[in-house]
């Protein structure tokens, strides 16, 4: 099993997901990645998710994919 971090970000900040994520294959990755984001996009609050970007990295801190929120935005259920 790998730790995987989960930060986002926008032109104006950063989050930094500290503690990450156990996962066993990207296919976990990828859905957890796509849970952070709906979660963070349905949560109530004056937060503007269009322009953030979900950063999934190693524990060597690189880079595995991006995801941005844009591309969540009207799937959610």
């Amino acid at each position: 099993m790998a730790r995987v971090y989960f930060h986002y970000a926008n032109s104006e900040g950063v989050c930094i997901d500290q503690r990450g994520t156990a996962v066993g294959n990207l296919a976990e990755v990828r859905d957890h990645a796509a849970r952070v984001v709906q979660s963070l996009i349905t949560a109530e609050g004056p937060e503007d998710w269009r322009d953030w970007t979900l950063h999934v990295s190693d524990d060597l801190n690189d880079e595995i994919f991006e995801l941005p929120f844009s591309s969540m935005l009207g799937k959610l259920h």
